[in-house]
């Protein structure tokens, strides 16, 4: 049976939901379709451009469909979507955030969240780093919430004053709450 490129992609991200980042290789892919790594390296060559490719899979969970009209409604909507095609996958923040992915979903949904950015009045340097700003903090956060141990240890923080005080708002994990706050802030809400 032949196999293709999106069936590398697929299997590859299969492995990933299992297993995590760790367990995808280019070895388990083959494996797992019956194929020979060869066949695998075929379609996508090396390790980091399957990495791109899965990346692009992830993101294109982003549906871009039924946004809001006012910019930043429609901006902040994007940005929630990301954060749930993220949390979609296992790992799926930390494989993103490990790829420079210049594909058709990851560059369609850059288009909307710039797009809404700039007809909110940014000038062209303010909407990207704006969205660059933004797209580093799901990745972040996501990725914190992502790996973040069940039943995780209390945080010792020393005699750190400052930290001591705000340590309740630090050690909470409230991401959704944490996620709402900082894409509003980064907005200008």
């Amino acid at each position: 049976m032949t196999k293709s490129q999106a069936d590398v992609v697929r299997t590859a991200l299969e492995i990933l939901d299992e297993r995590g980042a760790e367990a995808v290789s280019m070895r388990a892919i083959a494996e797992r379709l019956g194929v020979r790594m060869n066949t695998v390296l075929w379609h996508v060559k090396t390790k980091a451009r399957l990495e791109e490719l899965m990346a692009d899979a992830i993101v294109a969970g982003v549906s871009l469909d039924g946004l809001p009209e006012h910019w930043r409604e429609r901006a902040a909507e994007v940005v929630r979507r990301y954060r749930r095609a993220l949390l979609a996958h296992r790992d799926g923040a930390a494989l993103v955030a490990g790829t420079y992915a210049a594909e058709p979903a990851t560059l369609d949904t850059a288009e909307v969240l710039v797009a809404s950015l700039l007809e909110g009045g940014l000038s062209a340097r303010d909407a990207a780093w704006t969205c660059w700003s933004v797209i580093y903090f799901v990745l972040g956060l996501t990725q914190e919430e992502q790996a973040l141990p069940s039943g995780s240890a209390t945080l010792d923080v020393g005699e750190r004053p400052a930290l001591r005080r705000a340590l309740p708002f630090l050690a909470e994990e409230s991401f959704d709450e944490r996620f709402e706050f900082g894409v509003a802030k980064l907005l200008g809400n």
